[in-house]
């Protein structure tokens, strides 16, 4: 062969080799001319009644009509409030966001709900308070969140609005939705009051979100200048752009401009699936719903608007995506709640059965009508989204009359992620995880573990406090639940794991026949450490968990220490032995005494989030080496009692 077919080989193996890693599933379905040409005008493509078809919105809404429009009416004599600049001032001043968000998230609580309402009863009841949060919305400097001005490319010293620049983030774009849907559905409403209500909102949404989006570049959409650098794509990227794309279905009606906006954001949302490596949310499940659940809100809007001409729902990929949310849940409401996750999470049966039937599959659906049968009362009504709340109503019907069933899969295994979950016919459930130490809402928490018994959690991942500055700031893992030391990892020769992407497991693997998941975590620690190697493995049996470490050192500094956080009271019992009980449920931890000396102590949960989870109180427990050897092994055993 010579040096010409070889140079010619290799460029095509580059090539292929690098669309097939990308997938591009949505970029790589059409181009921009071939879309124009697919695209619904004139919002055809919405499959909701006109706001006049009343015998259509009774059908659409049913028996949830009455709870809308009960809802709505709890805001009849709403109190709109202003946004003060003091209150986007607090957050530089002393880290709080809520003092900006409350009375911003309180006033499109109120516009949702309102909306929602009109939309149900038809009698125009509503509509004077709608105008009135049309127009506060519309008066607002910016719609981004205080916390949330990091987005700029400006230097902005204080997280403060400027009227010269048009962000567009999470809620920004949200606002711009539910405006945009206002429009669609009252502006002849609007019109009869006065004609400049409607015409403000078409103002107010093309200069914050449509003309930005096309003229500006935001990190969050991954696309050049930002692609150049691969950028780290997280939730931000479906959240935005589903919203975005809402604003452009609804108000652009130039084809030309709809078709380049549309194929510009499909090029963005394929950086997020690129960035998607096995269908795990390394995000938690408590942020599935605005991680792959916004992606599913996308693709649904888009094969609507392209009359199912670009859908790719049928991708294995996009499914494993929307199962991750039955498969990290454990029952009773408790998840697999790795980073910053809440362990609770309940997650909305009508939007999962959507999701679900979109990728057909069947256990997600059962799932979705087993979350309804457990919370009889949720509503279709989805907080602060139009779009979601109207699809949920949509598939109200076959939901009802779904088969609840919901049994937790004997294992999952995401290989890429290094997320392990197993379980047994006998109530043990263990999530364990390989990983590194710079996941998206990351924890330093290489190697831990969480261990529940019938669906009640014995070994915890405690989750994290109320969003402040620091949470997301340089001081993030001087916060107690960021560190390994609070999470069911050891403390080796007195040194923590470290932040930063060359933290990392290796070597992780799973073996389905022996329920034994392996990971080597040497590396998340840092050089002082002195670990050469230290290998951790966890095996699910019928009776209970082994957990067995391996490990060489290249000095000895300190003992070693292993910590188990735990939601039940520890009771350290006779050497070897300690109880640990929650709820009814009680498990043995079993160590050699001749190793180790156990001891215990409460960690008081002051934070509303995280006591409203566990309680006032957790523990943890720590068993310290008695001995400092460079090279040993340890075995523990958590038994069901």
């Amino acid at each position: 062969m010579n040096i010409s077919l070889i140079l010619l080989f290799l460029i095509f193996f580059s090539i292929h080799y690098s669309t097939s890693a990308q997938r591009d599933f949505l970029a790589a379905s059409c181009i921009q001319e071939e879309l124009r040409e697919m695209l619904v005008m004139d919002q055809k493509w919405v499959n909701y009644p006109d706001y006049s078809n009343r015998e259509a919105w009774n059908n659409l809404l049913g028996n949830h009509k009455v709870s809308l429009i009960e809802k709505g009416e709890e805001y009849l004599d709403y109190k709109w409030q202003v946004v003060r600049a003091t209150d986007y001032l607090d957050y530089s001043r002393t880290g709080n966001r809520n003092t900006m968000q409350d009375p911003y998230f309180d006033n499109q609580d109120a516009l949702s709900a309102l909306l929602l309402a009109e939309l149900a009863e038809g009698k125009g009841r509503f509509l004077d308070q709608i105008i009135d949060g049309v127009f506060v919305s519309c008066e607002m400097t910016s719609w981004v969140l205080s916390a949330h001005f990091k987005i700029s490319a400006k230097k902005i010293k204080n997280h403060f609005p400027d009227v010269n620049e048009n962000l567009i983030g999470l809620y920004s774009s949200q606002t711009g939705a539910m405006l945009s849907w206002a429009y669609y559905f009252l502006n002849k409403e609007f019109d009869k009051v006065n004609p400049l209500i409607a015409e403000r909102i078409q103002f107010e949404v093309k200069k914050r979100i449509l003309e930005p989006y096309m003229n500006m570049n935001y990190w969050w959409t991954a696309l050049p200048p930002y692609a150049k650098n691969k950028p780290k794509v997280n939730n931000w990227n479906p959240w935005c752009n589903a919203n975005v794309l809402q604003c452009f279905m609804l108000m652009e009606n130039d084809k030309e401009k709809l078709a380049e906006a549309v194929y510009r954001s499909m090029q963005s949302v394929d950086m997020f699936i690129n960035e998607d490596k096995d269908g795990a949310c390394d995000e938690g499940p408590g942020y599935w719903g605005v991680a792959a659940g916004k992606m599913f809100d996308y693709l649904d809007l888009l094969e609507k608007l392209t009359s199912g001409k670009v859908s790719i729902f049928d991708k294995p990929e996009i499914k494993a995506m929307a199962e991750y949310v039955y498969r990290a849940n454990i029952g009773n409401g408790w998840v697999v709640n790795f980073a910053d996750a809440s362990a609770k999470s309940s997650g909305n049966p009508y939007f999962i059965y959507a999701f679900g039937k979109a990728v057909t599959s069947q256990d997600m659906m059962n799932f979705a009508a087993y979350l309804k049968e457990e919370n009889p009362e949720t509503t279709v009504a989805y907080k602060r989204d139009i779009d979601r709340t109207l699809r949920n109503a949509t598939i109200s019907k076959e939901l009802e009359h779904t088969e609840p069933v919901f049994k937790v899969p004997s294992f999952s295994w995401y290989p890429k992620t290094e997320y392990c979950f197993m379980s047994n016919p006998q109530g043990l459930f263990v999530a364990a995880k390989g990983g590194y130490n710079l996941e998206n809402h990351n924890h330093n928490d290489v190697g831990s573990f969480m261990f529940y018994v019938n669906a009640t959690p014995i070994f915890i991942d405690t989750g994290v406090g109320s969003y402040t500055a620091k949470t997301f700031g340089p001081d993030r893992y001087s916060l107690w639940t960021m560190q390994s030391n609070y999470h069911n990892v050891p403390l080796i020769n007195g040194v923590a794991q470290s932040p930063g992407a060359k933290f990392k497991a290796t070597n992780s693997s799973f073996n389905k026949n022996k329920k034994t998941f392996t990971t080597d975590i040497s590396k998340a620690y840092p050089e002082q450490a002195g670990v050469k190697s230290w290998t951790r493995s966890y095996q699910l049996k019928k009776d209970g968990l082994s957990i067995k470490e391996k490990f060489s050192l290249t000095k000895t500094i300190e003992p070693n220490q292993l910590n188990f956080m735990t939601w039940g009271e520890v009771n350290l019992g006779k050497p070897g032995e300690i109880l640990v009980t929650a709820r009814n449920e009680i498990v043995k931890l079993l160590y050699d005494e001749n190793q180790f000396e156990a001891t215990t102590e409460p960690i008081a949960l002051t934070e509303k989030k995280l006591s409203k989870v566990w309680g006032n109180t957790i523990y943890r427990l720590t068993l310290k080496a008695k001995s400092m050897d460079m090279v040993g092994k340890y075995e523990f055993v958590i038994l069901k009692v």
